[in-house]
């Protein structure tokens, strides 16, 4: 019993890798010690492995997808799947207030949406694997400095070690609060209290984490591989983690003997960590905002496609090898949001809420947000819709019209024929018009009548493929930091430094600059410039404004064509996807259930309030 639940603690579970890593070719007790730690091959095919494994670099979705796209245990071992292959990417987008799902979320995924998020847990964790990496790292990190290999290296290498485990760690406090702190590689003969571990406080987690990036940053900065960190890599960590401790002293509360929770007092602290990390990282030039191209919106969309930018700080590599078939390194999200003729033919991985796409402003500075009894009242053109928006609305959502592969988008639904009619079934229509587009991401069926353009490249046609995308995953940017640095900047009162970094976030853009700030028009900033990204859902929980923000229903558009203006007429579709169950977010989803089945098996870890 204290050797299986040692296993199941710590990780170091009997998985079967599908990653042609070199550790997995024969049995790991075939290779000495003496050979991995003394060898630079292996001892970089080790760490490439923690690399790889740290799904959560690429996605939010969890150790592994029990599903069709990740199979069935084998041989009574589960698969290591890199759910990045499946649709693990788009979930955490979809249950925010960005949009929903093209398939209707369901199941373990739908429970985060509809608050049924129970002591069982759902489709986000992330415990058995970081703890299985993480068991990993710090056997690398206390072996390596100790091999024979030329000492640069082993102080870079261990350096990344180091980000990688903060990282795992990071994904994990946001997750639950207060996890157990395991920084040493344990062993069978360890003591009980080694064995069954405590949960360390969530202000003990983010410590370590900034801690760690402080000590790591300068062993970085020989980094020359892109897709390791780097120095800048380690300070935009540090300031993402700081800026989340910050929110929550500053909103959350302590619960739990303070295992969650950080104390209010300490809030600006944590902003000014956040913000020196952010300065650091500006003040170096090293990077830039993204501003080649005089298109500001197509400006906007290149950030995600062209590869190794001005903006880019630390990025998951992709190529365009079919990872699934051919053994490389791409993923799936462009199969699942490409406009038709291209990549699934559906588009629906993310459909924007109309109130998503109202975020966006006018390129004057006028709110984007519609009169929802006008717009159904006589016909529209999209120009007259959606022209003059800030560029970033269509870099980033697609809808009726857009552009695309010399082509338009057609997804109406309905058609007004010469003779007055209202066609609507797919079949029927009017000289050759047929009632319905040849996209299905209409509202009332699946989708909202929008899509998602972020991170799709037009220029490479990826066919039908499942996993076929070579678009590089961006983890940390120079526009987030911005951001960051705005944040706290505001929150430390330095209402100067944060409107400046607002206003060179609008002026990229292509948008009216503004002349002063506040909480709400930072946070609207940064809902806009990084939608998508999977930031969104976090933010709304940091802040604690995820009871009030996703306890509510959102809209989409039908799209009706006119046969004899080819304008359309607009039907404004209410609660689209709380028909059935409507969205919901309670107190106690801030932080997520231990789970049963781990307090069942370790009685040291207290369960999160609210989840019985």
């Amino acid at each position: 019993m204290k050797k299986s639940l040692f296993i199941f603690l710590i990780g170091l579970c009997s998985l079967t890798s599908c990653l042609d890593d070199i550790l997995d070719k024969k049995p790991l007790d075939i290779i000495s010690d003496d050979v991995v730690w003394n060898d630079p091959v292996m001892i970089d095919a080790y760490l490439a492995q923690q690399y790889m494994l740290t799904t959560v670099f690429t996605n939010e979705a969890s150790d592994y997808i029990e599903s069709w796209s990740a199979g069935s245990p084998v041989d009574g071992k589960w698969e290591i799947h890199t759910s990045e292959h499946g649709y693990g990417p788009l979930i955490i987008n979809n249950i925010a207030d960005e949009g929903k799902g093209g398939w209707e979320i369901s199941g373990n995924a739908g429970s985060y949406k509809t608050g049924k998020l129970n002591i069982n847990g759902g489709f986000l964790e992330w415990w058995e694997y970081p703890y299985y990496i993480i068991r990993n790292l710090n056997q690398f990190i206390e072996r390596v400095p100790d091999s024979p290999i030329e000492s640069e290296v082993k102080t870079l290498r261990v350096a990344e070690a180091r980000f990688i485990r903060a990282f795992n760690y990071f994904s994990m406090v946001k997750r639950y609060g207060g996890v157990p702190l395991i920084i040493k590689a344990a062993s069978l003969d360890d003591s009980e209290e080694v064995l069954y571990p405590k949960r360390n406080s969530e202000k003990e987690l983010y410590d370590f984490i900034i801690s760690e990036m402080d000590a790591i940053a300068e062993d970085l900065i020989g980094t020359t591989d892109f897709g390791r960190p780097t120095k800048w890599a380690a300070l935009a960590l540090k300031s993402r983690a700081a800026l989340y401790a910050g929110s929550i002293a500053q909103f959350g509360s302590m619960q739990l003997n303070d295992l969650l929770g950080i104390p209010q007092s300490q809030a600006s602290d944590y902003y000014q960590k956040a913000f020196d990390a952010s300065q650091a990282i500006i003040n170096s030039g090293v990077f830039q905002l993204y501003d080649q191209d005089s298109d500001k919106s197509l400006n906007f969309r290149n950030i995600f496609i062209k590869k190794r930018n001005s903006e880019v700080i630390f990025a998951k590599q992709h190529n365009y090898v079919d990872a699934l078939a051919g053994g490389g390194n791409t993923w799936g999200y462009d199969f699942c949001q490409r406009p038709k003729p291209h990549g699934w033919n559906l588009g629906m991985g993310n459909t924007p809420y109309l109130e998503m796409a109202e975020e966006f402003e006018y390129i004057d500075g006028k709110s984007g947000k519609l009169d929802r009894k006008a717009i159904q009242e006589g016909l529209w053109s999209m120009e007259e819709l959606w022209g003059n928006k800030d560029p970033r609305f269509l870099a980033t959502i697609y809808t009726m019209g857009s552009s695309w592969r010399g082509g338009i988008v057609d997804f109406h639904k309905g058609l007004i024929g010469g003779d007055g009619k209202l066609y609507e079934n797919d079949g029927e229509g009017y000289e050759g018009i047929n009632a319905l587009g040849d996209q299905n991401i209409n509202a009332g069926n699946f989708g909202t009548g929008f899509g998602v353009m972020k991170y799709l490249d037009e220029n490479v046609d990826i066919g039908s493929t499942w996993s076929n995308s070579g678009t590089d995953f961006i983890v940390f940017r120079f526009g987030e930091i911005l951001l960051n640095y705005a944040e706290a900047a505001f929150e430390l009162g330095k209402t100067g430094e944060a409107l400046n970094a607002v206003n060179q976030i609008r002026t990229r853009a292509g948008i009216s600059t503004k002349t002063s700030v506040d909480r709400q028009s930072i946070r609207h900033e940064r809902k806009v410039e990084l939608s998508f990204e999977g930031h969104r859902y976090w933010d709304l929980r940091r802040w604690r404004e995820a009871e009030t923000t996703l306890s509510q229903s959102f809209s989409g558009l039908r799209y009706i064509l006119d046969f004899n203006t080819r304008k359309y007429k607009l039907i404004v579709l209410e609660d689209i996807d709380g028909v059935n169950t409507p969205p919901r977010f309670y107190k106690q989803n801030y932080y997520f259930p231990i789970t049963l089945k781990r307090t069942g098996a370790n009685a040291n870890l207290l369960e999160n309030p609210g989840y019985n």
